[in-house]
């Protein structure tokens, strides 16, 4: 850092006596300079220090000055007890006054408020207030601060104390020095700075300490500071501090004519001008690096402080001095970035490989790259040297240091002793390390005389290189350390070949040389705001660029501008094609490697391949993507490799592929392959070129090609004409078909001779396709093929005429009942559809989709489709077991399970309705039947998506409703036990409450009576739906779920179904009622009672078996006598496929009717049934439509199934 003055003043009255300046500042644009001298006010022009007016105003001295931070009006004030307020045009506008002497003064930073102090008060002033709003103090102050955010006022009090106060002139903390009186306050600051993210603020007393302190949580409490960072010694009574440079550093001056320049911690870097007496007042401008000083003795003296860049290279990593404390290496390449903090003025920085040395002002600090860091940019301390050392130049190397004073060159070792020393003849000017062993190293040095060494760390004797008649200013070493280019005081840039000490060649305007670190032959240099660029023995290549080269690395240039290091991206276009001017490719995609443009590798890949050199234009192509020249390049190398070496007909290739279509043809013609120009022409539809290359065998292959063209281009007559008349007649048949053109399908067909089976086979699909299915199936059967024509029929639904055919040819079955059992299933006729797939041998394909059917209506809870699928699945099962003998019992039980499934799931259709829907069109009685059916039907094994809860909730509601009190308490008690879904739980929690305040008994008019045994059963049995007594199975009527009046009955063995029926039917007059005689008395005819006589076995009372497993034996067994005395209309047969018999029942009760659906075998009341039948159209259990209600069509359908 250096001080440079500017201009100097010196204030006097008119008398000659030197006037006191105490203080000054400027305004915020940096132009005028207020300085407060003596009684008057002076206004200078900071730029060359002339002195533009005197104001005056005051009666005393002025002892402070402040401009706003607006720039509109500044403040001055006074020991005559007032303030005058200026605008920035010098006229005073406003005055008032204080009861003591002006001590400071402030302007808000935010809302421009001033704040002026006196010796035992502070008064706040604002434009827009009317009054000043005065405050006492309880000391006297010395110095004010207004904090960045313009919330905190800091007043500096000669008791030691800082009181902070808000803006309305409250105090809210006060921070306490710790010699109180003893160390007055003399200056307050706070630091400008934007990064730091809170208002530090800088303290300096006359305890010769300057402190700093921070907010404690600034989000918290805005006025709670505490003590941070090291308190620092000044050595001298502080009178004014200032931020300079943004914050960056800070300006303290005071006693014994200091005025010192710190970093914003503390750190003391250096002195400003030594004053003759105290430093009243210090200002730095804005934005720039000048500042002011104000002295006792009257003198103003204006300084610009020049800061020299403190820094080092090695490569790609540069290191260089920030804040005059911190150490910045960046690495050039990635821009990344890293700051070591040294806390100390940096003096010299130096850096190489994983070295890097900073040299402070007592000590040398060297520092390595850590390893395990993955970035790269980790450095810790190595070793430190507690020396004071002085030098010039710093150099570091692996395990030395060589420090330069004048023409002596120093070794040490990182411990700090001197392993070596080297005395050049004149001084040393440019000293650069050039890499070597560890311990080993290679030094180049310049030196002012002209000569050149290299010097070894391990050699005592310089080794001499070249002289030249100039002092050297830079110097650099190639790659190869061959050649040695050298810049000199008369900006000549020299090139050497070190092996013969010849000049090769030099260039003017020249200040500073590197060579690149990736290219041998390539070097640049600056000078006159021009880069230069020099490759081998081409002309020099220059381009602007501001600054000085330090590096190249590639196509990246190193360069220093004032203090910045910048990277900039140089294309090496010019290198290359000057290259490429010789043909030599090698080292022109050398050059290219290091950085061009797209366009510029594509010059150079064509330039090698219009040469052949394939190796080279491959890498150029591989390196911009382009697969078709690859794909060219492996081809002409694979023809090169089979000993093709005709080299016109290799550039022809390379001339078609380019688009030079008349060369190339040239050329194919030139070496005798007029083929090869005929197919390119051919290939681009430029027929008319082609016709002058057409030999006599090529017509139609040109016809061919001219057809390929039309195509191609959206011409499909002119196409499928061209390629009838090359007899391409299978291209033009999909033409044609492709735009619909169904009548020249039709003549072509015409034309068509029988022998032509794939053509003919061709045009029947595309007249398929069409929808044209006559013509298709006349061209199917004049090829005899009546399998396609069945898949015709099949295809339009066509099914009367594919029945037909089946029937015709049986072989042909399984392509028309599969797809039509597909469809019939597709269209929910399930019933036909399990015929069909039984027609096609596919019943599993039929089990298949009734049970994702199933599954889907269960998911859906449409329980209602799950029963009746269920059915359907039962009656497969029961066809399945007639036709599989083997595995007849697994599909009984099949057919009982999934009958049983579809009672469950019809039943459970209407508690679920019940649940889950607000309105039900079932009676209460018949929801309770159903709910009890249910419940006694789940006890073995209940199905997937039926809810016990649904079943005992409708019960319990049901019971309650009805009186079944006992059932219903029974019921909610065994609910309490189960997961209750939350929207029942108030009510199931109300009818538990409600229902223990009834009887706890059951209304007997809901027991079921057993038709067989005459006994009541309770509500609730632990059996299935059978009699409790005589274990007499339940018959339901499937709408109300009552118990019907029905018992089972079973024939003698040796009777048939047939038997049984005839007996049955037989005629009313030979059937007697049993144990009936008739006789006569007399003239009337009597009938008697014979006692003996069979008796009825229907009134034959039950016995209790103990064994509920076997119920075999508790059925009634009726013989031939009995059949014949049985009415016919009280028995119902229930008619079952085989292998299952019929079963029989009796209703005990003619008098009630009941009606049975033939399909499914469930019984009903006549009521019930018809009323659904009237609803529904079909059977409410199995949907099978009474026979009057049935679609003729699916009669006629029907006959190709049974």
């Amino acid at each position: 850092m250096r001080t440079v003055p500017t201009w100097v003043d010196k204030v006097q009255d008119h008398d000659k006596v030197e006037q006191c300046v105490y203080d000054l500042c400027f305004s915020p644009d940096g132009a005028q300079l207020i300085v407060a001298a003596g009684q008057r006010v002076l206004v200078y022009d900071a730029n060359d220090g002339s002195l533009i007016q005197p104001l005056k105003g005051h009666k005393d001295n002025v002892y402070c000055v402040n401009y706003a931070k607006d720039g509109k009006r500044f403040a001055s004030g006074s020991s005559d007890k007032s303030v005058i307020i200026w605008t920035n045009k010098l006229e005073g506008i406003l005055k008032y006054t204080h009861s003591d002497a002006i001590q400071c003064l402030a302007y808000n930073p935010i809302s421009h408020q001033l704040a002026s102090c006196a010796i035992s008060d502070f008064g706040l002033w604002a434009p827009q207030q009317k009054a000043v709003q005065k405050h006492k103090s309880n000391a006297r102050i010395n110095a004010c601060a207004w904090s960045n955010d313009g919330q905190i006022l800091a007043l500096g009090l000669a008791s030691g104390c800082i009181s902070l106060r808000s803006k309305t002139g409250e105090e809210k903390s006060r921070l306490e020095r710790p010699g109180l009186f003893q160390s007055p306050i003399w200056g307050l600051a706070f630091n400008p700075a934007k990064d730091d993210g809170c208002d530090t603020l800088c303290v300096a007393d006359w305890s010769q300490t300057l402190s700093f302190y921070a907010p404690v949580n600034k989000k918290e409490d805005i006025f709670s500071y505490k003590i941070a960072g090291k308190e620092r010694s000044l050595g001298f009574d502080p009178l004014s501090i200032s931020y300079f440079n943004q914050g960056q550093y800070l300006l303290v001056s005071g006693s014994g004519g200091n005025c010192i320049l710190l970093t914003r911690d503390g750190v003391r870097l250096g002195v400003i001008g030594q004053q003759e007496t105290w430093v009243w007042g210090v200002a730095a401008r804005p934005d720039s690096n000048f500042i002011a000083l104000g002295c006792n003795d009257g003198t103003i003296a204006y300084y610009q402080l020049v800061f020299s860049t403190v820094h080092g290279l090695y490569k790609e990593r540069y290191a260089y001095r920030e804040n005059m404390t911190d150490v910045i290496i960046q690495h050039l390449l990635t821009e990344q970035k890293v700051r070591i903090k040294c806390r100390e003025l940096i003096k010299k920085i130096a850096i190489y490989k994983h070295r890097l040395a900073v040299q402070l002002p007592e000590r040398i600090i060297i520092y390595e790259l850590y390893a395990g860091d993955s970035s790269g940019m980790h450095y810790r301390v190595k070793e430190k040297i507690n020396q004071k050392l002085v030098c010039n130049l710093l150099v570091v190397c692996a395990d030395h240091l060589v420090l330069c004073q004048e023409r002596r060159l120093q070794c040490l070792n990182l411990q700090g002793a001197v392993v070596r020393e080297w005395v050049m003849d004149s001084l040393i000017r440019y000293i650069k390390v050039v890499g070597g062993p560890p311990g080993r190293e290679g030094l180049l040095v310049g030196l002012k005389n002209g000569e050149v060494f290299k010097i070894f760390i391990d050699n005592p004797f310089p080794i001499s290189l070249l002289k030249i008649g100039s002092p050297i200013r830079c110097l650099d070493l190639s790659a190869s350390r061959k050649k040695l280019s050298i810049v000199d005081e008369n900006s000549q840039c020299l090139v050497y070949d070190l092996q013969t000490s010849e000049l090769l060649y030099q260039q003017p305007n020249a200040n500073s040389v590197a060579w690149n670190s990736h290219f041998e032959d390539m070097l640049c240099f600056s000078g006159n705001n021009l880069l230069s660029i020099k490759v081998a023995d081409f002309p020099v290549h220059q381009q602007k660029l501001s600054g000085f080269v330090v590096g190249l690395c590639g196509s990246k240039i190193f360069c220093l501008h004032i203090a910045t290091m910048s990277t900039v991206e140089v294309p090496l276009s010019a290198p290359m094609y000057q290259y490429l001017e010789k043909k030599m490719f090698r080292e022109a995609y050398q050059v290219a490697c290091l950085g061009v443009t797209e366009g510029d590798w594509e010059s150079l890949a064509h330039a090698a391949l219009d040469d052949l050199d394939l190796s080279i234009s491959r890498l150029a192509f591989i390196r911009i993507k382009d697969i078709n020249y690859l794909q060219l390049i492996y081809e002409i190398d694979e023809r090169q490799r089979k000993g093709e070496n005709r080299h016109d007909v290799f550039l022809a290739d390379v001339l078609a592929f380019r688009g030079q279509f008349k060369e190339a043809a040239r050329l194919y013609k030139k070496e005798g392959q007029p083929q090869k120009a005929l197919e390119m022409y051919t290939d681009l539809r430029m027929f008319h070129l082609a016709q002058e290359y057409l030999g006599s065998e090529e017509s139609a292959t040109l016809t061919k090609k001219k057809a390929d063209w039309a195509k191609s281009i959206n011409e499909p007559r002119a196409a499928a004409e061209m390629y009838l008349s090359a007899g391409e007649t299978m291209k033009a048949i999909d033409i044609i078909a492709e735009n619909g053109w169904i009548d020249m399908l039709l003549e072509i067909g015409r034309k068509l001779d029988k022998s032509e089976v794939e053509v003919m086979a061709r045009l029947a699909e595309h007249l398929s396709a069409l929808g044209h299915l006559p013509a298709a199936a006349d061209m199917y059967r004049k090829l005899g093929n009546i399998a396609s024509v069945v898949k015709l029929y099949v295809q339009a639904r066509e099914w009367r005429e594919a029945f037909s055919l089946a029937e015709q040819h049986p072989n042909l079955r399984d392509l028309v009942y599969v797809p039509y059992a597909q469809w019939l299933a597709e269209n929910d006729n399930f019933l036909l559809a399990q015929k069909a797939f039984h027609k096609a041998g596919r019943p599993q394909e039929a089990l298949k989709v009734l049970q994702q059917l199933t599954d889907n209506a269960i998911n859906e809870k449409r329980f209602d489709d799950a029963g009746y699928y269920n059915w359907v699945l039962s009656m497969q099962y029961l066809d399945m077991a007639r036709e599989k003998l083997e595995e007849q019992d697994n599909m009984l039980k099949r057919f009982m399970e999934c009958q049983q499934d579809a009672s469950i799931y019809y039943a459970y259709h209407a508690i679920q309705r019940y649940t889950d829907e607000p309105f039900t069109s079932y009676m209460p009685e018949a929801l309770f039947n159903i709910a009890r059916f249910l419940l006694h039907e789940i006890k073995d094994s209940r199905p997937k998506g039926v809810l016990q809860f649904s079943i005992l909730y409708t019960m319990a509601k049901q019971g309650r409703n009805l009186g079944a009190n006992k059932l219903a308490q029974q019921v909610i008690t065994k609910m309490q036990k189960m997961r209750i879904p939350p929207r029942f739980q108030e009510n199931v929690e109300s009818t538990a409450l409600a229902i223990r305040a009834l009887p706890f008994t059951d209304n007997e008019d809901l027991q079921p009576m057993c038709y067989r045994c005459s006994s009541y059963n309770p509500l609730l049995t632990n059996y299935s739906n059978n009699c409790a007594n005589c274990f007499q199975p339940w018959v339901f009527s499937y709408v109300s779920f009552e118990t019907l009046p029905l018992v089972e009955f079973r024939l003698e063995a040796g009777i048939t179904d047939e038997e049984a029926a005839r007996l049955l039917q037989l005629s009313d007059e030979s059937k007697q009622p049993s144990g009936w005689k008739e006789g006569q008395e007399g003239e009337a005819e009597v009938l008697t009672f014979d006692e003996s006589a069979t008796h009825d076995p229907f009134t034959t009372p039950a016995l209790n078996f103990d064994d509920y497993n076997d119920l075999s034996t508790n059925f009634i067994t009726l013989g031939r006598d009995h059949l014949k005395a049985m009415e016919p209309h009280e028995v119902i047969i229930m008619k079952w496929p085989p292998p299952l018999r019929c079963q029989y029942y009796r209703n005990l009760l003619p008098d009630v009717p009941i009606a049975h659906c033939q399909a499914c075998n469930k019984v009903f009341h006549v009521d019930d049934f018809e009323l659904q039948t009237l609803q529904k159209g079909h059977c409410p259990f199995c949907r099978t439509p009474p026979p009057h209600l049935k679609q003729e069509k699916d009669d006629d359908l029907d006959m190709f199934l049974n």
